[in-house]
C-alpha cells in the first residue's frame, strides 16, 4: 500500500510538471480549447507533436503520425485496399486514438469530428478503420487551427 500510495504521489508531481511546462508553450491556449483535450492529453499531444511549424503541410504531419496511407503500386498492379503506413510517431497514435477514444464517450454532436466519425461507422467501418480515419482529420484540424493561432501571435 505505501509503495502504491508513493507511485500516486510521484504521478501527480509528474502531471503537475507537464502541465507547468506545457503551460509555456505558446500554443497552449489553443490546443486547450479543442475538444478531447484535457489536461492529460493536451501536454502529451504538444508533446509529442512539437512545433507545427516545422512541417511543410498537413499532409506532412498526417504522415509523421503514420496515419496516411502507403504507396501500393508495384509494376502493373495497383492495389485498392490500402492501409495505414504506421511508418511514424506510434506514441503520437495512442494519443490520437484516446483523443478519438473521449469523441466516442461523450458524443459532440456538433463537432465536425464526431460528425466525421459518426458517418464512417454509419457506413459500416471497422472500429479501428473509424477511429484512426477521425484521429487523421483531428489531426488535420489540430495542424490548420495552431498553425493560424502561431501566426497571428508573429505578427504582433
Amino acid at each position: 500500500i505505501s509503495q502504491l500510495r508513493a507511485t500516486s504521489a510521484a504521478l501527480a508531481v509528474l502531471k503537475q510538471e507537464m502541465q507547468t511546462l506545457a503551460s509555456q508553450l505558446p500554443e497552449y491556449p489553443i490546443v486547450m480549447e479543442m475538444f478531447g483535450v484535457g489536461p492529460a492529453l493536451g501536454p502529451q499531444l504538444m508533446a509529442e507533436i512539437g512545433d507545427v511549424r516545422r512541417f511543410h503541410s498537413k499532409k506532412a504531419l498526417v504522415a509523421y503520425a503514420g496515419l496516411d496511407a502507403p504507396p501500393n503500386d508495384s509494376g502493373d498492379v495497383t492495389g485498392k485496399h490500402k492501409s495505414m503506413s504506421k511508418i511514424g510517431a506510434s506514441s503520437l497514435r495512442r494519443t490520437l486514438f484516446l483523443v478519438m477514444s473521449v469523441y466516442l464517450q461523450n458524443a459532440p454532436l456538433d463537432e465536425p469530428v464526431y460528425q466525421f466519425m459518426d458517418r464512417k461507422r454509419a457506413e459500416g467501418k471497422p472500429y479501428r478503420v473509424y477511429m484512426m480515419a477521425s484521429a487523421n482529420k483531428f489531426l488535420r484540424i489540430y495542424y490548420a487551427s495552431v498553425k493560424a493561432y502561431l501566426e497571428t501571435l508573429e505578427r504582433f
